[in-house]
């Protein structure tokens, strides 16, 4: 079966800078995503504490759900009820959702996070007993993989579900995003090399399953907007694994049906992020757009940008605002600090966020000291729109030629010293 995605959809790189920086346009259904771009992370529909349409004053140009979550709760039947995720959810922009494979195998593992930030490679990444199946300390394992899907209890209630690509595919199409990733076995830096040569070949052939699923739905879902579906690299720390999946993905074509893009998932290593990031950009296609997961740190939003990443999305700017943590141009700070008690200015002098043209640190700091919502609210605001804005100084810095004296004048005013 071939499927043509419709003009509407599609990427077309605009500008360039150094080897593998660039600009460019995603184009969706529901609108266009300039790129470089962050794309703010709505887990249950909804970014935690922050009104949608504040979300799209704040510079958001997409928001990302999570398949997994949504499928639990209220169920992808109700969003294609409802019209799709936008609609549910009244976001008129573009919107993504991700497989559920990290949900299904993190949640299931119980490492959560750590998964691809707290370790490093090599055999002092192994567990302690050294098997592939361990589970954190004083967790019990909710998912069990095989070579057709996952088996795992909800963390909800305990009821048993079962992913499989195909599954994965029906959820995704139900939620009706403009990008969705395929199913993908995701590994930790704690497992075995052979158990990551395995894990890959088995993400390799669920992505071709997600691909003929992705077709069949497409064309019995009459009326629908298209809906780009894009493959994840996994490998891990393994140069020859990331290279391979890299490779294997944006060459697949499963009767006219191919990749519209790429994920870069699974763990990696900070001081790796850029080596990694280049083996996978340097083996896919140019003309197809590349999204890493889960980074929103200033260094390695500039490091990821440098080594070819168009898109990205982190939980972490609404997380670590919810406990008091900020971004400003000189650094994280909390505003549970005494210092802020007295601060009658904003977070941040140089800030454009509704939170810092209309509050002062002192209120915030009242607010969460009181334990009041709002705390929350406005912080969350501030810290996405800090990362919205500067993903978006770093695409017109690619369009004008200054990408890096951005990069070091931002990175040197944030840690103290350029990186």
């Amino acid at each position: 079966m071939t499927v043509d995605a419709p003009d509407a959809t599609g990427f077309a790189i605009a500008a360039r800078a150094g080897d593998a920086a660039r600009a460019g346009v995603i184009t969706t259904p529901h609108g266009q995503i300039a790129t470089p771009a962050f794309i703010p992370v709505g887990t249950k529909a909804t970014v935690k504490a922050v009104l949608p349409e504040s979300m799209s004053r704040l510079g958001a140009q997409a928001i990302l759900a999570n398949a997994y979550h949504l499928y639990l709760q209220p169920g992808h039947d109700l969003v294609d009820e409802a019209g799709g995720l936008g609609a549910f959810m009244n976001w008129p922009g573009p919107t993504y959702t991700d497989s559920g494979g990290f949900q299904v195998m993190s949640l299931g593992a119980g490492f959560k996070k750590v998964l691809s930030s707290e370790f490093s490679g090599g055999e002092k990444a192994r567990t302690a007993s050294g098997e592939d199946d361990d589970v954190a300390a004083g967790k019990e394992r909710l998912a069990h993989v095989d070579d057709d899907g996952v088996t795992f209890r909800s963390f909800i209630n305990g009821d048993v579900h079962r992913f499989t690509p195909e599954i994965s595919m029906q959820i995704q199409h139900g939620l009706g995003a403009d990008i969705m990733f395929a199913f993908d076995e995701l590994t930790t830096l704690m497992n075995s090399r052979g158990y990551q040569e395995r894990a890959l070949e088995r993400t390799r052939l669920w992505a071709e399953r997600c691909l003929v699923e992705h077709a069949r739905l497409t064309a019995e879902r009459v009326g629908k907007p298209y809906q780009q579906l894009w493959g994840v690299i996994q490998g891990a720390q393994y140069e020859d694994l990331r290279r391979r999946a890299a490779r294997d993905l944006g060459a697949m074509d499963m009767d006219g049906q191919r990749f519209d893009g790429f994920g870069i998932g699974g763990a990696l290593e900070k001081e790796n992020l850029g080596t990694i990031v280049r083996w996978v950009t340097e083996e896919l296609p140019d003309e197809r757009p590349r999204h890493l997961l889960g980074i929103s740190e200033v260094d390695d939003l500039f490091t990821a940008v440098a080594a070819g990443a168009d898109t990205f999305d982190c939980v972490s700017p609404s997380r670590v605002a919810r406990n008091s943590a900020v971004y400003t141009r000189t650094g994280r700070v909390n505003l549970t600090g005494a210092r802020y008690k007295r601060q009658f200015a904003p977070i941040d002098e140089t800030c454009d966020c509704y939170t810092c043209t209309h509050y002062t640190a002192a209120y915030i700091h009242h607010l969460f000291r009181a334990k009041e919502m709002l705390s929350s609210t406005l912080c969350t605001i501030h810290n996405e729109r800090f990362v919205v804005r500067l993903v978006d100084e770093i695409r017109a810095s690619i369009l004008d030629g200054s990408f890096d004296a951005l990069r070091e004048e931002r990175t040197g005013a944030y840690y103290g010293s350029p990186r």
